[in-house]
């Protein structure tokens, strides 16, 4: 307002040097008003159309979207990749990024309670971001995992934040006819190992997968998980069905309430029983309990007194039941072993691990189903497994020719909701096609793995010290 009220103080400054001059100003600024309006108006469109007359194009024009990541418009950045390598540290990252060490000292201990910067794994993936690659960087993320990344802020606060990323289930199935072995059979159609093991999960007590036969049948319902429209991982598996050599079926239905969940049978009572029928999974029998077996090492003829699970090195070992360990050693014959004590009457020992699990030690209660050591070969064995004893009042027993009682039954309370899940995932279970057998390939970690296991031989242990508590 300030500068029309000047221009018309001027304007009438002027007119009365030249008279003139303010008619032609009024009547300029008229024609000007009016070509303005008619151009407005023309072909009777209203000033809110106007922007679409002169740029009848303008939707042909490339919309531009900005490219987010880890919460970033990532075209405002000079973005740099790169993975950590073996023996590098956030300092050695850091300090290339112009971050003084000062910083880096207080970015770790900023990052105390949210990651410890100690476990960087090398091969991980990490990203820097800058706005101008002769200064101080912005930002460091590093990736422990899919699921979630760490954000480093290289200035101001130095704040480090974890964010977890968003994941998105689809409920889907699977099914197909065992060729020779559950993983290969699944890992053909493009199922994965996790999903395999959840199956084995599932279905753990009432089928030894050590002991498949070709044609063998299976079903599953599942949740695929998914972070930005890429497959990630399993989910919970809420249906499994199997058929065992043409004649016996096997359903597990996940079931939960506010006191229990589990797997369940089609009648309602737990799929759980007092033990596994192994400590491992994805491994082979390579001896059984055996009374007159020849020692591989010693050569001559003696008991064996336990069943030989043969598995890559590092394999996770499970405790078969609830209770406390009463020892966790080393012997030259056992090597490293842990001998659990379940009740009064039944014990379980495992044999040559090659290390014990994070505070497994004598003393402890452990669960069913928990990582207690590492498949090894430590002690008189020449190749990685584990050797599983089972005692019953004193005495060690073959464990596979065991069978245990059934769990109780669910609360009749709890018995009406179960039966409608149950109706609701048989349904689904019953309309999955089965598919047409495919060619299971071998693929590198098979292989590794099958050479690994082929390494223990049939009878692999010496008894020295086994019986021993």
């Amino acid at each position: 307002m300030d500068q029309v009220e000047s221009f018309l103080q001027r304007l009438k400054r002027k007119t009365k040097r030249t008279p003139w001059l303010l008619p032609l100003a009024l009547t300029s600024t008229v024609i000007i008003s009016s070509c303005a309006i008619f151009f407005l108006f023309v072909n009777g469109r209203s000033p809110e159309k106007v922007p679409s007359l002169p740029f009848e194009d303008l939707g042909a024009l490339p919309t531009v979207i900005p490219t987010v990541k880890y919460g970033f418009a990532l075209d405002t950045f000079q973005v740099f990749k790169d993975e950590i390598r073996s023996g590098s540290f956030l300092g050695d990252i850091l300090q290339k990024q112009n971050v003084p060490y000062a910083e880096v000292d207080q970015l770790v201990r900023n990052a105390k309670d949210i990651f410890d910067v100690r476990h960087f794994k090398a091969g991980k993936n990490y990203t820097i971001l800058t706005k101008d690659s002769t200064q101080r960087a912005d930002y460091f993320i590093y990736e422990p995992n899919v699921y979630e990344y760490i954000v480093f802020h290289l200035k101001d606060s130095l704040q480090v934040e974890r964010v977890k990323r968003e994941v998105t289930s689809e409920r889907t199935t699977a099914a197909g006819y065992v060729q020779s072995s559950l993983w290969k059979t699944m890992t053909s159609q493009g199922l994965s190992f996790e999903l395999t093991d959840k199956m084995e999960d599932a279905l753990q007590w009432s089928i030894d997968f050590h002991h498949l036969q070709k044609g063998d049948e299976f079903k599953l319902v599942y949740d695929q998980n998914y972070i930005e429209g890429e497959k990630v991982g399993v989910g919970k598996v809420h249906a499994a069905y199997y058929k065992n050599a043409g004649q016996n079926e096997y359903y597990a239905i996940y079931f939960e309430t506010e006191k229990d969940q589990g797997y369940y049978d089609l009648n309602g009572k737990p799929m759980k029983t007092s033990f596994l029928k192994a400590p491992v999974k994805a491994s082979r029998i390579s001896s059984y309990y055996n009374l007159n077996r020849l020692h591989p090492i010693l050569k001559y003829r003696r008991p064996h007194y336990g069943t030989d699970y043969a598995a890559p090195y590092g394999t996770p070992i499970m405790a078969v039941g609830d209770g406390v360990i009463i020892n966790a050693g080393y012997t030259s014959g056992n090597g490293n072993y842990i001998k659990i004590k379940h009740d009064d009457q039944i014990q379980t020992q495992y044999l040559h691990m090659q290390k014990f699990a994070s505070g497994i030690r004598s003393g402890v209660h452990v669960k069913q189903g928990q990582t207690i050591g590492y498949v090894g070969s430590t002690g008189l064995a020449t190749g990685p497994h584990v050797c599983f004893r089972f005692w019953k009042a004193g005495k060690q027993i073959n464990h596979l020719r065991l069978s245990f009682p059934p769990a109780e039954p669910l609360p009749a309370e709890d018995l009406p909701n179960f039966m409608a899940t149950k109706d609701k995932f048989l349904d689904l279970l019953k309309g999955i096609e089965m598919p047409t057998p495919v060619e299971e390939k071998s693929t590198e970690e098979e292989v590794i793995a099958t050479e690994e296991a082929a390494a223990a031989p049939s009878t692999n242990e010496t008894e020295t010290g086994d019986g021993h508590p």
